[in-house]
């Protein structure tokens, strides 16, 4: 072989090792743009379906509540109420439902969602609003939104970690459709099962589902959540200070809320172990708790009480009174989400500090519900986009403060007992055992 020879060999080695080089790169790309279709298919046509679900609850939890509001005697079918969710979930074989936690645990694969898990929760759900229980609808939302996603899961015969996902833009889309929040919704779904740790890879189908979901709920009715905070005062050094202190007091409710609820849940358990006595028991103690405060303010989900807290107005006692009636429902055996209740409890709480702090209290009662979230669902990134979308851009810096704080605070506690902590709140270092205290 000539040393031309040799010279043209090399440069046919180079074009062939370049040349494959090029085909392997191109059929990556293919393959992910392959990926990325299939992705938005599926999340466009969950994110559609979830926001059809999504306006038809709310519809129903909106005149239930009109009903009941217009109709105060309906108060006294809560024991009836009670007893058919309970029969409801004895008659389907689901009276261990886990409820939120089984959604959590599905993530990791830890549990497998029942098909009948969304209409029993959509119905429950209303039932419960509809008869005076104190609860929530985004907690519902999780659960709807991660049965359906299990379901399309199934239909499509993904592979397990596919069909994980599908689960979390359910929740996103859900989410988005109830509360329409839907930049939160989609983070909120990825951090919220593991915290520490964001699952990346479902944000295409979090994002698409539930931008697809808000869409189809708004066509249909369901404006976007929003609340007027009055003032935004200076953040300086003396109003920051305030910020800190409400955001510690914050964490120390949250912790208290989440403990509450907890313990309700197993004293009412241990004491009526039928879950039609406890059910019936936990309706009576609701509707006596009614009469001794003289005021329906503390059932159902309480939007009014929230607006009035936004625009600067409380009565000092309502943080605790909702998290005594949200903890006898929720522990009884009623169903529904505890997300809007935290939301009453740290508007209302806020807006009390900031009247004793002498700071805007419609500014405090925004970020009190943002410390308040934060504190029980340990989702720190969901909560600051919740609140930029409430609340405007302008209250972010202020809201950071709050979550922060209370994220810090809070410790290992929380509302589900599945969500797993990956790293420390305290150092930079891994939490050995992963579950909350």
């Amino acid at each position: 072989m000539t040393l031309f020879d040799g010279i043209r060999h090399k440069k046919h080695e180079r074009f062939y090792r370049i040349r494959g080089k090029l085909l392997r790169s191109l059929s990556h790309i293919l393959l992910q743009f392959r990926l990325l279709f299939r992705w938005i298919l599926f999340s466009v046509v969950l994110g559609a379906v979830m926001g059809l679900i999504g306006a038809a609850f709310v519809h129903c939890i909106h005149a239930g509540t009109q009903l009941r509001h217009t109709h105060p005697w309906i108060l006294l079918t809560l024991p009836l109420g009670g007893l058919l969710i309970v029969w409801l979930y004895r008659v389907t074989h689901n009276h261990n439902d886990k409820g939120t936690n089984m959604v959590i645990a599905s993530i990791r694969s830890e549990a497998e969602l029942p098909v009948q898990m969304a209409p029993l929760i959509f119905i429950s759900t209303v039932i419960t609003h509809f008869c005076g229980g104190s609860a929530g609808r985004e907690g519902a939302a999780l659960q709807l939104g991660g049965s359906i996603g299990s379901i399309f899961g199934h239909a499509l015969k993904l592979r397990d970690r596919d069909k994980r996902i599908l689960i979390l833009a359910g929740m996103s889309a859900a989410f988005s459709a109830i509360f329409r929040t839907p930049i939160a919704a989609a983070i909120f779904a990825m951090e919220v099962g593991c915290i520490g740790t964001m699952q990346y890879a479902a944000l295409v189908p979090c994002a698409i589902a539930s931008l697809t979901a808000s869409h189809i709920a708004q066509q249909l009715g369901q404006p976007l959540a929003h609340f007027n905070v009055t003032a935004f005062p200076e953040l300086t050094a003396v109003v920051g200070a305030k910020l800190l202190l409400l955001g510690i007091l914050c964490a120390v409710l949250s912790i208290c809320f989440c403990t509450l609820l907890h313990r309700t849940e197993h004293l009412l358990e241990h004491h009526f172990r039928n879950p039609y006595l406890r059910i019936v028991v936990t309706a009576g103690i609701l509707l006596l708790f009614g009469f001794l405060v003289q005021s329906g303010d503390y059932y159902g989900i309480g939007e009014g009480i929230i607006q009035n807290a936004i625009a600067g107005k409380t009565v000092w006692y309502a943080f605790l009174l909702k998290m005594l009636f949200t903890a006898v429902t929720i522990g009884g055996g009623f169903k529904g989400g505890e997300i809007v209740p935290s939301f009453f409890i740290g508007a209302t709480f806020g807006c009390l500090f900031g009247q004793l702090a002498g700071v805007s209290p419609s500014l405090c009662a925004a970020v009190g519900m943002m410390g308040i979230f934060c504190g029980v669902t340990n989702c720190p990134v969901a909560t600051l986009f919740i609140g930029a979308e409430l609340f405007g851009m302008e209250s972010v810096p202020y809201c950071l403060l709050v979550i922060a704080v209370s994220y810090l605070l809070s410790g290992y506690y929380g509302l589900y007992a599945t969500q797993k902590f990956a790293t420390s709140k305290f150092a930079d270092a891994p939490v050995h055992h992963g579950t909350k205290q």
